[in-house]
């Protein structure tokens, strides 16, 4: 197993690494829109979670193409269709990794969304 850092995504801040790969997959820690502010669009945060996976997957070799599985947290289910509609849009149309869903009663800082994800090398 090999630790997987991006400069493009801030340290973390427990006792974690940012990704580990491991047999030809990168196994990417949940990523939380941190240095904004929590008020920041869902939209917004949804977007900036996804742009740290994709930092994280090609500082271990990989790319958004080979994004295989996405775990999404939400804080509130009836912003579903909004990080739906946010993913959908960065993911482009013919870009579906298979992902999961889960609300949950809050997020660290206040933030309405956090996403993990696998991506093969």
């Amino acid at each position: 197993m090999t630790p997987v850092f991006s400069t493009e995504v801030p340290s973390p801040a427990g006792h974690y690494n940012q990704g580990m790969a491991a047999h030809q997959f990168i196994f990417i820690s949940g990523q939380l829109p941190t240095g904004f502010p929590a008020e920041t669009s869902l939209e917004e945060q949804v977007k900036i979670a996804l742009q740290r996976v994709i930092a994280i997957a090609e500082a271990g070799g990989s790319s958004i193409e080979k994004i295989v599985k996405t775990t999404v947290y939400i804080a509130d289910v009836n912003d579903w269709p909004a990080v739906n509609a946010a993913y959908a849009e960065f993911f482009g149309p013919n870009n579906k990794p298979a992902r999961s869903i889960v609300p949950v009663p809050a997020l660290h800082y206040g933030y309405k969304v956090e996403i993990e994800a696998i991506a093969a090398i």
